[in-house]
């Protein structure tokens, strides 16, 4: 059975919901990739000979779910790489942790460093040489039991921003061992979703809006009861 689940797909672009626990590409793992299942989807779907071109526009962490976008041709990889460095891609996340942040909503700024050969990224509060600036938008959507919900929209990407800077405010997310959270989840993943993409799309120039379905586990669907589907559906238009 396929891993992959398309959420959009056309002749320039192929958006799909990457499962916890899956490579978006290769490597020393020697793991299958996600990229690699979808060029096996496209040249079975299509009967396409030969290789499949694909070319990755942005990356999410193994653990993470959620939504992941590919390009179908060079030129569209070209114009979506252009999207994402201009920071024209609006990016929403769910993450879930058992400490709420001080405030209800905030905006955070940090500064990140990462260290490759760890793979463990370092947030400062002040700038410091090396270190990239990061920033993000959250909001707090609700309680359920010991676990609060927030919805996070990076500014910028930088490894592993999301982890990293919520655990600097004391509100690592849940099962991420790495960052501070006090046990793994069973499954290894951690409780962060790519859960909304909002773009302008880089052919066609008509509005791209993904919204893509959590993980089909109790404790996540659980929470959309904290935020109904067209209440979502409406925040995904809208830009910074």
């Amino acid at each position: 059975m396929s891993i992959v689940q398309p959420l959009y797909e056309d002749n320039h672009l192929l958006i799909v919901n990457k499962p916890a626990g899956v490579l978006v590409q290769g490597d020393h793992t020697g793991d299958k990739p996600l990229i690699d299942h979808c060029k096996e989807y496209i040249k079975e779907k299509y009967d396409k000979p030969g290789a499949v071109f694909l070319g990755l526009c942005h990356r999410i962490d193994r653990p993470v779910s959620g939504a992941v976008v590919f390009a179908r041709t060079s030129k569209a990889l070209e114009r979506m790489n252009k999207l994402f460095k201009n920071r024209k891609v609006q990016k929403t996340y769910w993450a879930i942790v058992k400490r709420r942040p001080k405030e209800v909503e905030d905006k955070l700024v940090h500064w990140l460093e990462k260290d490759p050969k760890r793979n463990v990224t370092t947030s400062y509060e002040e700038e410091v040489d090396g270190a990239q600036r990061a920033e993000l938008n959250y909001r707090t959507l609700g309680k359920l039991n010991d676990h609060w919900l927030l919805e996070v929209k990076p500014i910028t990407g930088r490894p592993h921003q999301i982890r990293v800077q919520l655990a600097s405010i004391g509100s690592p997310i849940r099962g991420d061992l790495r960052y501070g959270f006090s046990k793994p989840n069973s499954d290894k993943s951690i409780n962060l979703h790519a859960r909304g993409l909002y773009f302008e799309h880089p052919v066609k120039k008509e509005p791209v809006i993904i919204r893509a379905s959590l993980p089909e586990d109790q404790f996540w669907e659980q929470f959309l009861t904290l935020v109904p589907v067209k209440a979502d559906e409406k925040k995904l238009g809208k830009l910074y």
